[in-house]
């Protein structure tokens, strides 16, 4: 099963994410996002939640597992939120 990669940024439409997770589960696709800083995180969760609703009414839920991961961005390390999504 391929996996679809999802970058959220704190000014990344809830909406627009909430369809792409969808999106890739019609494609057959699981989901990850990664997120850094909090205002991203918010986005990345409030979009979560939206496409856990979509789903619903295909007769599917979600399951989300978050955690912790890292990325090199300029040279530097930083720490990232990183949310596995799979339906259920």
């Amino acid at each position: 099963m391929a996996v679809s990669k999802l970058k959220v940024a704190g000014k990344s439409s809830v909406k627009a994410v909430a369809g792409s997770i969808v999106k890739s589960f019609e494609d057959g696709n699981e989901v990850e996002i990664y997120t850094i800083g909090a205002s991203a995180t918010n986005q990345a969760v409030k979009a979560i939640a939206m496409a856990r609703g979509f789903m619903s009414t295909k007769g599917y839920d979600l399951y989300v597992a978050p955690g912790f991961s890292t990325a090199v961005i300029d040279g530097e390390e930083k720490t990232s939120i990183r949310f596995v999504l799979k339906l259920l």
